[in-house]
C-alpha cells in the first residue's frame, strides 16, 4: 500500500537519507511537506517519488545557500505544495477526470444550444 503512494522503496529510502543530512529547521519544512503530501498529494506512485526527489534537492540547494525557509515556501506554504501537486500531476487520474467533467459539461451545453 505504502509503495502507491511512495513508489519504489529504493527512491524513497535515498529520499529519507537525504532529508535526514538537513539543517533541523529544513529537514523539519521537509516533514511538513511531506505530510501533507502524504495526505493530500493525490499523485501516482511515479510522479510522488519524483516531486519528493526534487523537494529533496530544492531544500538541500537552499540549505547549502542559506536560503530562508520562506524565501523557498513564501507566505502560503499549502499554496506551494498545491503548486507543486499541479506540476506533477499532469496526465494523471484528477486531471483526466478534471477533463472529463469539463468536456461532458462543454457537450451538454452544445447540445442544450442545438436544441432550443
Amino acid at each position: 500500500m505504502l509503495s502507491k503512494l511512495i513508489g519504489d522503496k529504493r527512491r524513497w529510502r535515498s529520499y529519507k537519507a537525504r532529508v535526514k543530512q538537513l539543517p533541523p529547521s529544513y529537514r523539519t519544512a521537509v516533514d511538513g511537506i511531506e505530510r501533507y503530501l502524504m495526505h493530500f498529494g493525490a499523485l501516482d506512485a511515479d510522479n510522488a517519488a519524483s516531486l519528493f526527489e526534487d523537494v529533496a534537492d530544492l531544500f538541500e540547494r537552499a540549505a547549502a545557500d542559506g536560503t530562508p525557509i520562506r524565501e523557498i515556501v513564501g507566505d502560503d506554504p499549502v499554496e506551494f505544495v498545491d503548486a507543486l501537486v499541479r506540476n506533477y500531476s499532469k496526465g494523471g487520474y484528477v486531471d483526466r477526470e478534471q477533463k472529463r467533467l469539463t468536456d461532458a459539461i462543454d457537450r451538454a451545453a452544445e447540445e442544450e444550444g442545438s436544441a432550443a
